[in-house]
Formats: structure tokens, sequence, C-alpha cells
């Protein structure tokens, strides 16, 4: 077998320089306001947007041993916490450079492994004082936030598909002077033919820091202004307190066939009460403005429904998405129940049901003859003559799908929800007898639907019997905020609800096909944010102060006088002359170490247009960093700034205009495994000194112009 082996020049590591480059199509992806990619497929000359390291490996050509490790370590990372990868990226890509100029400089590898790991172990352990449990963050977060204004304004009914949004009563007027009174929402006077449960609408995508925009049908003749003294409708009673300022042992919730109704009452007298995790979410979105709103709209419902049934406060596993492509993004809503996508055949079928309740079936693996569970064992001493038969043109195909229709029908089951596929023949037999069956579900939803209804899941439709079908289940079809069904061509959105589910479906929209992924994945970004800051019960101090201590300390350990190797040191080494060497380039490795962190905090710099340039932003980080030396304690003097607002020029972000009491934060666990994934895949490639590639590619490398750098074998 053909093999040729290159061996890698110390000064000129290959491996390094490719991660470097690898990462560096990423730096625009960090930070809050991050400039997103467009990813052309040369295939099909279609494009997409994205806005994470992660799209952005998926979409690259990672042939070589470096790029399949560095894919594998992005992946891990994003398949453990949904976030941290842009940081991650971008400090391989940083700290292979860093190391690419030790190596230049003559430092020994196993100075650079040892100094590195060791310096990075320091910095975890001393940014640990500038963690802040989660309870202390929502009380400074609700009481420094724009305190509660007072209203004057009318509103319709809450709509059954969307849940009100938590912020829309945050805004304008100072004293709440009101006395405190308890009003149903769907107490509001309205004309069944004018104001029904979807046409009077809070859209959660409004503008950030002013009043939600009313979403109206066309035709509607009443009247609606927006001003700084307030809303106004007509035909609604008068509001003056949204029920989110509400203790919650005050308010009231029900769940009536998977609706949400609220009650609102008078101001809190708690502030951290009157808002819960909403504040947190939002200084975790890093800027993320539209996913913030549908997030606490789902942690306002979520919320109020633990103080009833004792449930968690925020359960991801209640929470899924439906992306709606050709509507606004303004549409975008957070509905109860199960909203997905049907062919318009499937959508014919709703039209039947007239919202009668339904019996519903759940299976947890695919709906096709061919398909066996996992750890299914064939039958020995059989000989397979045909493993798959056209089911369209074998008697044996006609006679399962007989079979399985009759199942179906005998039990009078009305709504089939499958976790995997679903035989395209089967399907529309079941549509032929007013059967509704749909596929791709996921575990959590179908969990959810079965404690509800008490349905059991069967793996095969033989295993039916009468335990396993539950009743009480509605289905129809989606409507937008103007109480309109939405037909989207090929597919229709439609809505599952059974009474007193806790699923929630965040129904997110875009008329822009390039976008709809970007949208989903920030989402998703900023919901797990949250769940490991709550899992953590501590976050970080964001806007770059877990960075800046870092090198400070960094700084301080580099400055340390030399001292000869000690006794521990080389039995730690079992090697005077390597202890020694640790020792002599121990300033040299950590100032490379700090310096991916540097430009970790100048590319975010840059890219929020807090500095002109890396060279700006690099000297506004020296400033920092003497005077936090100046100040003797660099935590204290950090934390100060931090909570003055003038870290880097504005701890806030893009939320800097909406009250200066705004914080960001950052998760810890996320971010500190980012830094080690980083440091681990660079000191990986760097240990390996070799590159050996088989294959018939012998005479295609001897005539390449790098044939030099091998060793043919």
């Amino acid at each position: 077998l053909p093999m040729a082996f290159r061996d890698v020049n110390a000064r000129r590591h290959i491996g390094l320089q490719q991660l470097s480059s690898l990462a560096l199509a990423g730096r625009t992806l960090l930070g809050p306001m991050k400039s997103c990619k467009f990813i052309v497929d040369e295939s099909t000359n279609q494009s997409t947007l994205i806005g994470s390291a992660v799209r952005l490996i998926e979409s690259l050509d990672l042939t070589s041993a470096a790029g399949q490790l560095l894919n594998e370590t992005i992946q891990a990372q994003n398949k453990e916490f949904k976030t941290g990868m842009s940081t991650l990226l971008f400090l391989i890509g940083a700290w292979s450079n860093a190391v690419l100029e030790c190596l230049q400089q003559n430092v020994p590898v196993s100075a650079i492994v040892s100094v590195m790991s060791e310096g990075l172990n320091s910095c975890c352990e001393r940014v640990q004082c500038l963690q802040i449990p989660i309870h202390d963050v929502n009380k400074e977060l609700c009481s420094s936030s724009v305190r509660p204004n007072t209203f004057k304004s009318k509103t319709c009914q809450m709509g059954h598909d969307s849940l009100l949004n938590p912020q829309i009563f945050l805004y304008f007027q100072k004293d709440i002077s009101a006395p405190e009174e308890v009003i149903p929402i769907s107490s509001c006077s309205y004309q069944e033919d004018d104001c029904n449960s979807n046409k009077c609408l809070v859209s959660p995508l409004a503008g950030f820091g002013s009043i939600a925009s009313l979403v109206k049908p066309a035709g509607d003749k009443s009247t609606s202004v927006i001003s700084g003294s307030g809303v106004t409708t007509s035909r609604c009673n008068k509001l003056t307190h949204s029920r989110y300022f509400s203790t919650l042992g005050k308010s009231h919730f029900s769940s009536q066939q998977g609706n949400f109704q609220g009650y609102l009452s008078g101001q809190s007298a708690d502030p951290c009460e009157c808002y819960g995790l909403g504040h947190l979410a939002m200084a975790l979105s890093h800027g993320n403005q539209a996913s913030v709103k549908l997030l606490q709209s789902i942690v306002a419902y979520q919320q109020e429904r633990a103080e009833c049934s004792g449930s968690s406060q925020f359960n991801i596993a209640e929470i899924v998405t439906c992306c709606l492509l050709g509507l606004p993004e303004s549409y975008s809503c957070v509905s109860p129940g199960f909203v997905t996508l049907v062919s318009s055949e499937q959508a014919t079928v709703i039209k039947h049901f007239k919202d009668k309740p339904l019996r519903i079936l759940l299976m947890d693996g695919d709906l096709t003859e061919q398909y066996r569970h996992l750890g299914f064992n064939r039958p020995c001493n059989v000989r397979t003559i045909l493993e798959h038969p056209s089911l369209w043109e074998g008697r044996a195909g006609d006679l399962w799908l007989s079979s399985m229709l009759d199942i179906l029908i005998n039990f009078e089951v009305n709504l089939v929800l499958v976790k995997g596929n679903v035989c395209k023949n089967l399907m529309e037999r079941c549509i032929a007898n007013s059967i509704l069956v749909i596929g791709f579900v996921t575990r959590d939803v179908l969990r959810a639907f079965g404690e509800v209804t008490s349905a059991q899941p069967v793996t095969y439709l033989t295993q039916l019997n009468a335990s396993c079908v539950a009743s009480g289940a509605q289905v129809e079809l989606w409507k937008a905020c103007d109480g309109r069904a939405m037909d989207l061509g090929e597919l229709v959105p439609v809505r599952i609800k059974v009474q007193g589910i806790p699923l929630l479906t965040a129904v997110l929209t875009t008329a822009v096909a390039s976008k709809m992924q970007l949208i989903e994945d920030q989402f998703w970004t900023l919901v797990y944010r949250l769940h490991h800051a709550l899992n953590d019960k501590n976050v970080f101090l964001g806007g770059g102060a877990v960075e800046l201590l870092c090198l400070s300390h960094i700084q301080m350990l580099a400055e340390q006088p030399l001292q000869p190797a000690n006794k521990n040191a080389v039995k730690e080494f079992h090697n005077p002359w390597l202890a020694a060497s640790v020792t002599e380039y121990k300033s040299v490795v950590l100032q490379a170490l700090a310096s991916g962190w540097k430009q970790y905090l100048a590319v975010v710099m840059c890219n929020t247009a807090k500095a002109a340039s890396e060279l700006e932003a690099c000297t506004t980080v020296d400033h920092h960093l003497k005077k936090a030396a100046d100040c003797g304690s660099p935590s204290a003097y950090i934390l100060k700034e931090f909570r003055r607002g003038d870290l880097l020029r504005g701890g806030s972000g893009p939320f800097t205009d909406h009250g200066e009491g705004l914080k960001v934060y950052d998760n810890v666990t996320a971010k500190t495994e980012a830094w080690r994934r980083a440091l681990d895949l660079v000191l990986l490639v760097l240990q390996t000194d070799a590159e050996i590639i088989t294959g018939p590619k012998r005479n295609q490398l001897l005539n390449s112009h790098m044939s030099s750098e091998f060793m043919f074998l």
C-alpha cells in the first residue's frame, strides 16, 4: 500500500496553521453584534444565512485531520451546551497563532503544554469570584430596571393562539397609584364578530423599549393610538396594570383546552416577583432582541403554571419550535400546544374535525412495514429473498396496508403522532378515511401528550389495545395574529392541543428563506443559555469582565520573578532540565496564552463598534489592565466598572438605550468548557509531530509542489 510520511517542521506546524486558517473565517461571528455570513451551495446555487460557528464548520470542506478534530470539538460543545461555539472557534485560532509564535522562539513543546495548561487552570480558579448567584442577579436586575408605569389604556382579550408579551406593560408614565383590582382578561367587552379570540393580539416582536404594537385584521375600524402616554384601543374595558406586576400568589392561572387565560392585578410589593426570570433572559440574550421576547413569554407562562402545579419554573422539554416561511417576522409568537406543518391533503382532514375531541395514538418508532425496534434479532436459518418489497406492487404490501388501516378504524383512532417516518401509501389511505397521521414528532412532544392524556406509546400497531388510545385531543388550523388561517402553499400549519398540556410552541416566522435557520438557531441558543444558567445557579459577569480578569491574572503570573526549579517541579517532570526549561519559558508562554483573550476582547469591541480598530481596542484593554493593577484588587475594580457600565466602553451592549441598569451576563460552565476545549485541541495538534497519508496518492503527491515535504515509504 503506497504510503507517504510528512515531517512537521517545529517552526512551521502544518496542523496549527490549518486551525488558525479555519478559525479566521469565524471572527465576525464573535460578540452580540455579529456579522452573519452567506453560505452558497455550488451544486444548487442556494444560499443560507448563518450566524454560528456550528453552521460555519458544517459548511466548510474539512478534509484535513486538524479540520476534522476541529469539527468534532465544535460539535461536542454544541451537543452539550448549544452555546459558546463562536468563542471556542476564535480561541482555537488565537491560541494556535500564539503557540506558533512560541515555536518561532524555540520554546520546547513540553514547556508550552505544561505552562499553558497550568495557566488556564489558574485562570479558571481565579474568575470564580466573578460568579453571581441567580437570585442576586434577579434582585439586582429588577431593582435597577425601568420601573413599571401607570396605564390608562384599553386592550382586547388575549388571543388563544398567542401569549401576551410580558414586556408590553413595562414602559411609560411613572406613578402607579390606582387601587389594586383583579380584572379577568376574558371580561373585555367585545362583539363576537368584531373581536374574536384571534383578532386582537399583541405581537411579541414589536419594537423593544416601547409599547408593543397591536396587530389588527384588515377592515378593523377600531382606533389604536400608541404614544408616550399609553395605548388606547376601542371596544375594551380599561386596564390599569399587567398581571406580571402581581405577586404569583395573587395571580390566577387556568389552562382550558390548552389555552392560556390570564388575570390582571396591581403591582407587586416585591419588584423581583414582577418579572421573574424575564430580566435574566434579557441579560443572557446578548443582543438577540427578537428571541428574548418570545422566551420571556414562555418564562412568564411556565412560572405561573409552576406556582399552581408545583412543577419546574423553566422546563426546556416543554418548548418546541415551528418554522413558518413566508410570513413577516412580526407574526412570530408563542402558542400553547403543539404547532407543526402538514401537507395540504392532511389539512383537508382537519377541516372535517370541527373542534370535536379526537382519539389520539402515540407511536415511538416508524410507521412502516420494514421498521423493527432497536435490538430486534432476525430469525436464524432464514434466507432473505427480497428485503424491501414494493408496497404498491406486491400483494403482501397491500395486505399490510389493509391490516394497519383496519386496526386504526376498529379503535376509532383520529390522530396518530409518530416519532419516525410514516409509510407514504398508508398516509394516503389514512387521509381517505379521515385519519390524521403526523410523522417526525420529537420524543418530548410524545411524552407531553402521553402524560396529559394517559395514552401509552406503542412500537407497532399490532400492539394496540384500548389503554393505548386516549380521547380529548383537538386539532385546528393555526391562525396568525390577524385571525387568518395560514396557507403557505404545500405546507399548512396546524395546532394540536389537549386540556392541561404544558407544551408551548415558539412559532418562528420570516419572509426570507435563507434566514429561517438563523432565527431558529438564535432562539435555541438563548433558551439553552437560560437553561444552563439555572442549572449552574450562577452566572458570570459579561461584557468582557471575565476575560479582563484572566488577562490581569496572567499578567501578574508572568511578571513574577524567575525562580530556580524546586524539588517538587523536578519530581513532577522526572527531569531536572525539563523543570528548568518550564521555569525559564514560563513568562513567554503565559504572555502567549494571554494574547488569546486579548485578541478576543479586541475583536468583540470592533464587532460591536466600541473601537474603530483592533489597535484602539487593545489600547483600551491595556488602559483597564493598568487601572486594575493600580487598584490593587483587579476583581474589585472590574466589578465596580461593570456595575457602572463603563467596562470596555459600556457593558450594556445593544440594550444601552433602554435602561442604565441592564447588564450582560454569561454562562459559567459553558464558557469555561469552551476555554478548556479550545486549549486541549491546540495542544493535541501541537503534540502531533507527523502526518501519515495512506491510499493511492503517490503519483499525485510526487507531482505536487509539496513533494519535498513528504518521505515516501
